[in-house]
């Protein structure tokens, strides 16, 4: 849709672009799963030029390119970042590699800049997670390549959800085309999966996100549910500042999460952003560091009794929305919201 593609444009005009080319995003520490183990594994962020889609265009919620640089990031520097992050390393078994775009974009990261990082994680660790785009899954580059796990960010598998609400760029037989690559390599997939894109109720979410996670779950091994928090420069942040989008109820992550516990073969996982807060996902906030640590411990063991027995009184209140809300669905009114 080009008036979703330009108004995603117009709302990342202002934004800020750093430019130290030799100093990483972020790195820290956190628990996954490795086989059936609860490990401890290590995550960085290193700054690139960034997505590739997002310099063009970009998501509608997506602000990551916000901590993109403000030019190309030579191979020197990129080395000297995963350096310096890796003094922080101390024999965690997962390492994530995240550089708000994708890992196997050469013009975001050289090919002697992938190997280079690829080859030191492989003596080191016993998995690398890294992030791509699926144009960008290539049979040749990811030949002999070991320990690996590459996640993708499908969003939701509705063709109509992700050009008119995610502006995402490509459509869902270009995910299935690049899982179905990865899976032939021997190779893990883990996907992402948005809860509420912006110009769907609340209840129109949770079954766009149940139907993905069932329609993609034979080319995935893992389903990551991220529900939408508010990020700077972004459409997604216009709207939720004029009062015309509210990120997700923490009690619909839950709907979601025990709605797909019967998928065979997946592992299902959510670790919201901002979780509790009024920018992210978020319940009446008695209730919500509970929840937040109930989704935590499910997404860690996948024991279904963690997130069975919750209550609180909002609960009713999100009842309530899920039966009243009503959102314009129709294209001249997604127009006007934009």
């Amino acid at each position: 849709m080009i008036e979703l593609n330009e108004a995603v444009k117009s709302a990342r005009q202002k934004r800020p672009r750093p430019n130290d080319l030799k100093k990483y995003i972020s790195c820290w520490k956190e628990k996954d799963v490795l086989g059936s183990e609860i490990v401890d594994s290590f995550v960085m962020i290193l700054r690139t030029r960034g997505c590739a889609w997002g310099l063009s265009s970009g998501c509608s919620m997506c602000g990551y390119i916000n901590d993109s640089a403000r030019e190309s990031v030579g191979e020197e520097d990129l080395i000297y970042q995963f350096q310096e992050a890796m003094k922080k390393y101390s024999g965690e078994k997962i390492v994530k590699i995240y550089t708000s775009g994708s890992f196997f974009d050469e013009e975001e990261i050289p090919v002697s800049v992938q190997d280079k990082i690829l080859n030191v994680l492989q003596e080191k660790t016993e998995k690398v997670i890294v992030e791509t785009r699926p144009e960008f899954v290539k049979t040749e580059r990811l030949k002999g390549i070991n320990k690996i796990e590459i996640a993708m960010g499908l969003e939701s598998a509705n063709d109509f959800v992700l050009e008119n609400s995610i502006n995402k760029g490509f459509k869902l037989d270009d995910y299935v085309k690049a899982a179905t690559t990865i899976n032939d390599l021997g190779i893990g997939v883990k996907t992402y999966l948005l809860i509420k894109p912006p110009f769907l109720t609340e209840k129109e979410a949770i079954e766009d996100t149940i139907s993905s996670a069932e329609k993609i779950s034979k080319y995935t091994q893992t389903i990551s549910f991220n529900p939408i928090n508010i990020q700077k420069f972004t459409l997604v942040e216009r709207l939720w500042r004029n009062r015309e989008y509210r990120p997700p109820w923490l009690w619909s992550v839950l709907e979601v999460l025990k709605n797909t516990s019967k998928l065979q073969g997946n592992r299902l996982m959510s670790s919201p952003t901002a979780g509790g807060t009024k920018k992210g996902a978020h319940n009446c906030g008695k209730c919500d560091k509970n929840i937040l640590e109930a989704i935590r411990e499910f997404s860690l063991t996948q024991d279904i009794n963690h997130i069975e027995e919750l209550h609180c009184e909002c609960k009713d209140h999100w009842q309530y929305a899920l039966a009243t809300e009503n959102i314009a669905k129709t294209q001249g009114d997604l127009l006007r919201l934009v």
